[in-house]
């Protein structure tokens, strides 16, 4: 047992707690590793987008598999944001008016994306259609990729970004390394508290964003059937 345990004995409590907190962390990423891989699927299959796959690097810290799944959400956007683009550019303003209009069937604003995306694409089928319209109509997958964005990097720019996703190891030693008495009982404490709250509001925003990719995934399924 290290001095720091004799003095602290609350200490070793802490450490697992850490650990624990750190491997939902994790497991919270690597589910939206997935899940933004599922919709970079749907963009480049069925809108001819050419995102890059992303994938957990063990090897890297926290912050550095922030940054990889940041790229790839704001590359996202921009694509969403080129769409409503090439919408509104090929469109006639009465037509792109009704892309956004709550008012107008679904079916008829999916008709119009299909025939601008066949003009793009050289043809297209009406899934095309359905996924644009469907990512330009949510307000809620827009809004929560901006969300996602911004914990990320809070998280990144924390005291967890320096860690090691490995958690056996020097992961979460990097933090403890030769921090002994009370200086690692408040630097434990204070990693734990940190944790916690990144944590709660992480997994919050993660579910919206995974929810809204489920809504277009499982779409783009039903189409195909």
């Amino acid at each position: 047992m290290a001095l720091s345990d004799l003095l602290y004995p609350d200490n070793p409590k802490r450490k697992q707690e850490l650990i624990h907190l750190h491997q939902e962390l994790l497991d919270c990423m690597s589910t939206n590793f997935d899940a933004t891989n599922e919709l970079v699927r749907v963009l480049n299959e069925h809108l001819g987008c050419t995102i890059t796959y992303i994938q957990m690097r063990e090897s890297s810290t926290v912050k550095e598999n922030c940054d990889i799944i940041i790229q790839v959400m704001s590359e996202i956007q921009h694509q969403v944001q080129k769409i409503d683009s090439d919408m509104k550019e090929k469109l006639e303003p009465v037509l792109y008016q009704k892309l956004y209009d709550i008012k107008e069937p679904e079916l008829e604003k999916i008709a119009i994306a299909q025939k601008v995306f066949s003009i793009i694409l050289g043809e297209a089928t009406s899934t095309a259609g359905m996924v644009a319209i469907k990512l330009l109509g949510s307000n809620l997958l827009t809004f929560t990729v901006s969300k996602l964005i911004s914990l990320l990097a809070q998280i990144g720019a924390s005291v967890l970004g320096g860690i090691s996703i490995t958690i056996i190891g020097l992961g979460i030693e990097m933090i403890l390394h030769a921090i002994l008495g009370a200086v690692e009982r408040n630097q434990l404490l204070t990693a734990v508290r940190s944790y916690e709250k990144h944590l709660t509001e992480f997994k919050a925003a993660s579910e919206k964003y995974q929810r809204a990719i489920h809504e277009v995934t499982s779409l783009v399924r039903q189409q195909v059937q």
